[in-house]
């Protein structure tokens, strides 16, 4: 089952596509398939940077076919216009998602942190230092958006296979 996080934003969108498999007693642990960004110029308009993000998002989901979808839920902002920002690339995100009837989650930093650190304030650089050991990676991911992507879809592969414990045979 391949999964695609996504970290939302205007300027850069970050993306990060796991796999996980089904085995005879249960699952195998995640592998990576792919990690980037979808970075839009601040000399479009905001359409434009909407209508990027969405077309590139596009052709990620049409290349590897997830079959499940993670993005970050905001929580908290300090500065009005990013959080406008982000809740407008979410909603751009959201309708993608909705329209190619793809199941969706939705997790809060807070919530990716427990999961992947087991403590909700871990630093940034402590969440990647572990996404780059559960996925056997030679280096962290960079930047910031795209490890961030792949740490959402750790988190949301570990709650597909706990929603899954004994459905498998």
């Amino acid at each position: 089952m391949v999964i695609l996080g996504i970290d939302p934003g205007t300027a850069r969108t970050g993306y990060g596509l796991i796999e996980i498999e089904e085995k005879d007693r249960g699952w195998a642990k995640p592998s990576f398939l792919a990690y980037g960004c979808v970075e839009t110029s601040s000399t479009l308009s905001n359409q434009k940077r909407l209508q990027e993000i969405y077309k590139e998002l596009s052709k990620i989901i049409k290349k590897y076919q997830p079959k499940a979808i993670a993005i970050e839920k905001i929580f908290f902002f300090k500065n009005a216009k990013t959080i406008i920002q982000v809740s407008e690339a979410r909603g751009i995100l959201l309708l993608l998602v909705a329209q190619k009837k793809i199941p969706l989650y939705e997790f809060t930093p807070l919530q990716v942190k427990m999961d992947i650190v087991g403590y909700g304030r871990a630093q940034k650089k402590q969440v990647q230092e572990m996404i780059k050991e559960l996925l056997g990676l030679q280096k962290i991911p960079k930047p910031d958006d795209a490890a961030d992507a792949l740490a959402i879809a750790v988190c949301c592969s570990r709650l597909i296979q706990a929603q899954n414990i004994g459905q498998i045979s």
